[in-house]
């Protein structure tokens, strides 16, 4: 049975302030940033969002730019033209439906295109300040290690968090288990040596 007051007293001393990695301003730029990173690196995703971000500000930008124009703008970043047909619907659903805001709820946002559970409770926690767990690959195998979860369906995963995780801490929970799985607790060559839960950790896992 994982110890989650220790996993959390280690996390907090580990990673005491974790940030997202890419660069947004508000919601509605934490959208496009999330859509462009599936896959692909937020160094990359923030070069390309550096230039865009300044050009373009609400979705109707977006539609007037165009789905051709908005592929050439953000070519650089893997599968960059579903990608920008993607954020170009999706942009005309908030203009249309929303007002050109983001909406604020999870069921609202996965029903736009390229915007799936994960990047979802993304920006509920980070756009709107919303208590979420966030699974991805990394939050997937760090909890596993740690015997927080024995499940592989993320949202499966994402419940178990849920239930274990303390509620106002289920966002830091989050952002800082991607930071120790991105940089620590790889998958393939993890940094055992190096960890600060080496001594609590199935590393079999």
């Amino acid at each position: 049975m994982a110890d989650v007051d220790k996993i959390k007293e280690i996390l907090k001393k580990k990673y005491p302030n974790p940030k997202i990695e890419l660069n947004f301003s508000n919601p509605f730029e934490l959208l496009i940033a999330t859509i462009l990173s599936a896959q692909a690196q937020d160094v990359r995703v923030n070069k390309v969002t550096e230039n865009l971000f300044k050009k373009l500000k609400t979705p109707e930008d977006y539609v007037n730019l165009g789905e051709d124009n908005l592929a050439e703008e953000i070519k650089s970043i893997n599968y960059y033209k579903n990608k920008a047909k993607n954020i170009i619907k999706c942009c005309e659903i908030l203009a249309k439906k929303y007002n050109n805001k983001v909406p604020e709820t999870l069921e609202e946002l996965v029903e736009l295109p390229g915007i799936g559970r994960k990047t979802a409770n993304v920006i509920l926690g980070l756009g709107f300040n919303k208590p979420v767990i966030i699974v991805d690959t990394h939050v997937k195998r760090v909890s596993k290690r740690l015997g927080l979860t024995n499940e592989n369906d993320p949202q499966k995963i994402e419940f178990d968090l849920m239930e274990k995780i303390p509620k106002n801490y289920w966002t830091e929970f989050s952002l800082a288990a991607i930071l120790h799985g991105r940089y620590t607790c790889k998958a393939r060559k993890p940094n055992c040596g190096n960890c600060v839960f080496n001594e609590i950790c199935d590393k079999n896992v």
